[in-house]
């Protein structure tokens, strides 16, 4: 609208020097229209140019761009926020060619008075678009100021819960009742609480909140999450009553369901185990919670867990020499325990054979099925050196004569009296 006014100026300025006849028109007309075309193209070359070049610099390998980071985690390396940067001054510079553009239009429509009027209601049209655009924003700067007060709060309430719950995490500071693993799920709880509330305070204050359409809108993606989420929200309940029960940790031994092995992972929605055969299964917090959870490494960090296998020897072997070559085959297995001492139980006598349960008492709940399988070998060789064999024998009643098989009776040594 400036440049018109002032092409305008000019026009009446060369008429009054050229004279009002046809002839002084049209040189006139053609004498501005060349120079209009020659600022517009200034102005486009000059845009042109200039962002060229600065699209360059910031492309360039030496650039002075810094990656996006927040304290020591980079969000955005150097050559993606380059790129970002790149676009916008593209955007921009694309931005300000087609506003160049349009004046230049307008700006020749205004030189002829048959095209005069439409050049003056196209720009009144485009300044009343954005006079309105910008009257909206003064008037919505009020909202705008308290919605970015209201933001800010809530930012420094979270950050301040941070560093409490990240200080309880690290036994920094200690709260009676309150354990060092509930921190993380406590922070995330309050977290969403927290920014569910800003929401729902700044709401009011966002543009078009009051319109049908912005509330319908809401209405339908509330609708779609509370009918798509109802598995989601499940798992995520579960994963946070297993976190406040202490059922198990990270890096514990468990066994759930028929998977047994060691927590990787705990998220919101599944946990994930790694089991012996180096097998990573994840599993819904909501099929955790409606199963027994067998956690061995609770009590193997504080006093050990047990481990037995059971062997069935005939009645002709004695069974103190049983039990003598079952503990020493425990001794000799890695990671068995001296204290408490294993022990063994005669669990029943059957028909044929008596059924034998060692118990050891181990530490690393996470080697159980190692230990298992040196045990196992360990009974084996002190069987086959001893030339006893594990088997179950099968008799039958005939009474022809021949000796019963019993074993001869070895006494033990009397036990201490206790107290």
């Amino acid at each position: 609208m400036f440049m018109v006014t002032l092409i305008q100026a000019f026009q009446n300025l060369l008429l009054e020097l050229l004279g009002d006849s046809r002839n002084a028109l049209v040189i006139t007309n053609a004498v501005l229209l060349l120079f209009t075309i020659f600022v517009y193209w200034l102005f486009y070359f000059i845009v042109f140019r200039v962002f060229k070049r600065l699209s360059r610099r910031v492309l360039k390998e030496d650039s002075q761009v810094q990656p996006l980071r927040i304290q020591k985690q980079e969000i955005l390396s150097a050559r993606e926020v380059a790129a970002i940067l790149n676009r916008t001054l593209m955007a921009i510079s694309w931005f300000l060619r087609l506003w160049i553009i349009f004046a230049f239009i307008n700006t020749s429509l205004g030189l002829f008075e048959w095209t005069r009027e439409s050049a003056e209601a196209i720009a009144g049209f485009v300044a009343g678009i954005i006079g309105g655009m910008w009257g909206a924003f003064v008037d919505y700067l009020p909202d705008l100021f308290t919605a970015v007060v209201i933001i800010g709060i809530a930012y420094m309430i979270i950050r301040l819960f941070r560093l409490v719950f990240e200080g309880v995490e690290r036994q920094r500071i200690k709260v009676p009742g309150f354990y060092p693993e509930w921190s993380a799920t406590s922070f995330s709880l309050l977290r969403l609480l927290i920014i569910a509330m800003a929401i729902v305070v700044v709401f009011p204050y966002l543009p078009g909140s009051d319109s049908p359409a912005f509330q319908g809108v809401s209405i339908f993606v509330g609708v779609l999450l509370s009918l798509g989420s109802t598995t989601a929200v499940a798992n995520v309940v579960a994963g946070i009553v297993i976190t406040y029960t202490r059922a198990f940790r990270v890096g514990d031994y468990v066994h759930i369901s028929d998977t047994e092995g060691k927590i990787l992972e705990r998220t919101a929605f599944v946990t994930r185990i790694k089991t012996p055969k180096n097998v990573v299964v994840s599993m819904p917090n909501a099929s955790i919670m409606s199963d027994k959870v067998i956690n061995y490494s609770t009590q193997a960090k504080k006093s050990g867990i047990t481990l037995h296998t059971g062997v069935t020897i005939g009645y002709d072997v004695p069974w103190p020499t049983v039990q003598q070559l079952l503990l020493s085959a425990a001794v000799a297995t890695p990671d068995i325990e001296e204290e408490p001492k294993p022990f063994v139980l005669q669990t029943s006598l059957d028909d044929n054979y008596v059924a034998y349960e060692l118990n050891a008492f181990t530490r690393r709940a996470d080697r159980r099925p190692a230990i298992y399988s040196d045990l196992h070998a360990n009974i084996l060789d002190a069987f086959h050196t001893a030339g006893v064999e594990i088997t179950s024998p099968h008799y039958r009643a005939v009474r022809d004569g021949n000796e019963a098989a019993m074993a001869p009776v070895i006494s033990m040594p009397d036990k201490p009296d206790e107290g």
